[in-house]
């Protein structure tokens, strides 16, 4: 088994990334990280970032009906 090494910094680095990539809509399939616990921190950072993207999406359209119907 190959010994790989991760540090906090590098866990924080790929959730930030995959967090900013959620943000922006953007698929899952654009992690470039191979290590499996680099990969689960960017997916965990991108599940969050993607959620946040789907709640401002809601509320851009529900703001957009608002203005529609005044």
């Amino acid at each position: 088994m190959e010994r790989s090494h991760w540090t906090l910094d590098s866990l924080n680095k790929a959730y930030q990334q995959g967090y900013m990539v959620g943000l922006t809509g953007r698929g899952a399939e654009d992690c470039c990280y191979q290590m499996d616990v680099l990969v689960a921190a960017w997916e965990s950072g991108w599940d969050d970032g993607f959620e946040q993207y789907q709640k401002q999406q809601e509320t851009d359209a529900t703001q957009s009906n608002t203005h529609r119907s005044a």
